[in-house]
């Protein structure tokens, strides 16, 4: 059974061009930075969670929520194949109960703000925007669109953001969870404009605040779909990096 199942809806996703060295110390044992034609990049990405289940059951007042994370990406080679991941610096959802439990089981980094979103649809076009309190201020990302959707293309930069069906976690500098998320893949809409006002250093830490002042490489917004988070596993360094169930 997998630990939750989900739709993932209306993501919409800034990426931003880094150096390398700046996610060494949140770069998981047993996984390396996944580059873009040489480029390393973080990506700011709101969505919706919609149809929630835990284990297969709904939570009261936990099944329609918001999710704004800041991630970036890597591989791990296992038995001559690349999985291909990422990494969550940080996930702000509007539910505690959900920040206990993924910090808990699977050791992520969740964080509990006030959350709202916006969806509206014209003939032409639609705008998707999702803000979230941090320490009294609204932060906001917002994406204009076209109202169609369209596949995306192979080999793109869009198919290398969307593409990556593996999470890992940092337990330790010896250990790292690893889970599968399942998903079709995504059709997207045409960008047409965006917004961000976002405080990186006040919501992310001081690491991240010269993102204030950098454009985003590029915006996308995807439509998602149905989704599955696996149950973890452990990768140990004292057992030579195999791969555990726990």
């Amino acid at each position: 059974m997998s630990f939750l199942k989900a739709e993932w809806r209306k993501l919409a996703i800034a990426n931003y061009e880094v150096d390398s060295s700046l996610l060494a110390q949140y770069l998981p044992y047993g996984t390396e930075l996944d580059l873009w034609n040489g480029k390393c990049y973080v990506s700011l990405v709101g969505f919706m969670f919609v149809n929630t289940r835990l284990l297969n059951c709904r939570i009261p007042f936990h099944v329609n929520f918001e999710e704004v994370n800041l991630r970036f990406y890597v591989k791990r080679l296992e038995q001559g194949e690349w999985k291909r991941g990422v990494v969550f610096v940080k996930e702000i959802v509007p539910k505690p109960a959900l920040t206990l439990v993924a910090n808990t089981i699977y050791n992520e980094n969740y964080e509990t703000l006030p959350m709202r979103h916006r969806w509206e649809e014209a003939e032409n076009e639609r705008l998707v925007e999702y803000s979230w309190r941090k320490n009294s201020k609204w932060q906001t990302f917002s994406v204009r669109a076209s109202s169609k959707a369209t596949e995306i293309e192979a080999g793109s930069e869009t198919e290398f953001i969307t593409e990556h069906y593996w999470g890992y976690a940092k337990v330790s500098e010896t250990k790292t969870n690893e889970y599968e998320v399942t998903h079709p893949r995504w059709a997207v809409y045409d960008v047409l404009d965006y917004e961000l006002a976002v405080d990186f250093g006040e919501v992310y830490g001081s690491h991240f605040s010269f993102l204030n002042a950098q454009e985003p490489a590029s915006v996308m917004l995807a439509e998602g779909s149905e989704i599955t988070v696996e149950n973890k596993k452990c990768i140990n360094k004292r057992l030579g990096g195999k791969v555990i169930a726990v």
